[in-house]
């Protein structure tokens, strides 16, 4: 495996750009000076910030508003990465390649292969790059709208659990979903994958928000009828029936398009205590954000990139369960909730605000990066410190090292085996 790994890394340190323009001239800044140096477009080029779609949708709303901008055309160099989706095998940058943009494309095994293809190129310094991960989502009614705007701290890989259909599940269950290693929806799971829980810099993300709230959010009619919907007694959704804003919460990853109120409500509870939480905090359901992020923090693990400048946005394109008068599959396939281009629209009009707050401000503030203090990083405790959820650092507080020979994953399976393979005891 760790032959495999460096043929790996090999390759791609060594294959050059196919598409970047002929003698281009990339413009980047010196870091010792502050001021701007030319670059050939055969020397790295190092973006502020990059902006990761996960669908054409995402990707285009940038393509036809950014020229528009004080960015510029983010069109104007194409360059192939090997390793990206073949539906999306380029990242595209501006001129002077301060900012770029990527499609990863969906699910969690494309996110995470295509963004580890794309921080692992030689093409590319993103040892201070920002990411700013920017799609749509579906939305809690709990907590946000239609266009509603949620930056994260947390994003949970939900689905990671063993699945008992729901008409078989015994009868004091409220879900078929159990965490590995418990007898009960609200143990926490005693065995551990490493990719439950991401945990991203709260202070970026707040920085973010702020930047964020700058933007007029687009509306419709058509989402305020579908809003209306949700008022019911009680006002459990009444957070579902305002107009569009910036909000602060926390995403679920999962390969399944899920939606009802049973799985929603089982997914938030999820979400909610693995992230060690005393309140709801899941508001955005998506394919793709822990893969990406788990992406990152590797890369980071080896300093190609620094995973506390990463920024977990998205917009609310349909409400992740039905309103009390509306059927799960009607709500699912057949009645139109008109979110989808107000969400679309939202990506660009808060995340251009956050692209061009951190370029203006680069100098005095986003350069040395927004120092976090809380925890990030996933489960284990791969890059140092220890989880604020979870069952403590594997890793004793200090993180993973690449200098070191210790298989700790194959120790805590011996431990948690007593050698005796997945099955036995506490594995299963």
């Amino acid at each position: 495996m760790l032959l495999l790994d460096i043929t790996l890394m090999a390759l791609l340190a060594g294959v050059p750009s196919m598409a970047l323009r002929a003698n281009a001239a990339i413009e980047t800044p010196s870091h010792n000076t502050g001021s701007r140096s030319r670059q050939q477009s055969s020397e790295r080029i190092a973006p502020k910030v990059v902006i990761v779609s996960m669908f054409s949708p995402e990707a285009e709303v940038w393509y036809g508003r950014l020229t528009n901008s004080t960015v510029g055309d983010i069109l104007a160099n194409n360059i192939t990465v090997p390793g990206l989706s073949p539906l999306y095998p380029h990242v595209h940058c501006n001129e002077c390649g301060e900012v770029c943009q990527l499609t990863v494309g969906e699910s969690e095994i494309n996110a995470a292969t295509s963004m580890t293809a794309f921080t692992l190129s030689s093409l590319f310094d993103l040892s201070k790059t920002y990411f700013l991960l920017a799609g749509i989502a579906g939305i809690n009614p709990k907590l946000g709208t239609l266009g509603s705007v949620a930056l994260s701290k947390f994003s949970v890989q939900v689905a990671l659990q063993y699945e008992i259909d729901a008409r078989e599940m015994p009868a004091n269950f409220s879900t078929g979903y159990l965490p590995y290693g418990a007898y009960t929806a609200d143990e926490y799971p005693t065995t551990i994958y490493g990719t439950e829980v991401m945990e991203v810099n709260e202070n970026l993300r707040d920085a973010a928000a702020a930047l964020a709230q700058r933007a007029k959010l687009a509306d419709s009619a058509g989402a305020a009828d579908y809003r209306d919907k949700y008022r019911v007694d009680g006002g459990a959704y009444a957070a579902a029936t305002k107009s569009p804003s910036v909000i602060k919460c926390d995403t679920a990853t999962a390969d399944v398009y899920y939606s009802g109120t049973l799985l929603s409500e089982a997914f938030e509870n999820t979400t909610k205590l693995w992230t060690n939480q005393s309140t709801i905090t899941y508001c955005a359901s998506a394919q793709e954000d822990s893969a990406t992020l788990q992406a990152l923090m590797r890369a980071a693990v080896w300093g190609f990139v620094d995973f506390s400048r990463t920024i977990l946005m998205r917009t609310g394109s349909d409400f992740d369960r039905p309103p009390p008068s509306i059927g799960a599959f009607q709500h699912l396939r057949i009645m139109d909730q008109n979110g989808f281009d107000i969400a679309i629209q939202n990506i660009y009009l808060a995340g251009v605000e956050i692209v061009k707050g951190i370029v203006a401000d680069w100098d005095s503030k986003y350069y040395d990066g927004i120092k976090p203090t809380n925890y990030i990083g996933d489960i284990l405790g791969t890059l140092g410190g220890e989880p604020d959820f979870g069952l403590s650092s594997w890793f004793n507080g200090k993180g993973f090292s690449p200098a070191s020979s210790t298989e700790v994953g194959l120790q805590k399976r011996r431990i948690l085996t007593g050698g005796n393979g997945r099955r036995a005891g506490g594995w299963k």
